[in-house]
């Protein structure tokens, strides 16, 4: 299981953020990884129309990626993972960057297995 949960300032060009050849950047790397199962992989994304970053400048954006795993992995494999999907991230955002100030975080959690719960019929 893994899913990623971006939340963004409305300010990023869209056609710069290219939200689902992000998504698909992300799991692709996941799926390659070995480490999470490309079936149990999911995106969402919400867009932020009221926000404020740092001082309020209205041009400054951000992204933040929240990336939910269940337990199991090692803390070495998770910092590793989590650093390459970082990089990926990071280099995807390149042209917003060259254009406006951006915020970017992430972080990964791990879930608590007695408390998720699923189901899917495929």
């Amino acid at each position: 299981m893994a899913h990623f949960i971006f939340e963004y300032s409305a300010n990023l060009p869209k056609d710069l953020l290219d939200m689902p050849a992000l998504m698909e950047k992300l799991h692709e790397a996941a799926a390659d990884s070995g480490v999470f199962p490309l079936d149990g992989m999911r995106s969402r994304a919400i867009c932020c129309e009221e926000f404020r970053v740092g001082d309020g400048r209205p041009e400054t954006g951000f992204l933040n990626l929240s990336m939910k795993v269940g337990r199991g992995r090692a803390l070495a494999v998770r910092e590793r993972l989590g650093r390459q999907l970082f990089d990926i991230v990071v280099q995807h955002l390149q042209p917003i960057r060259a254009r406006q100030d951006l915020a970017i975080s992430f972080e990964m959690r791990e879930l608590e297995e007695q408390v998720k719960f699923n189901h899917r019929n495929y």
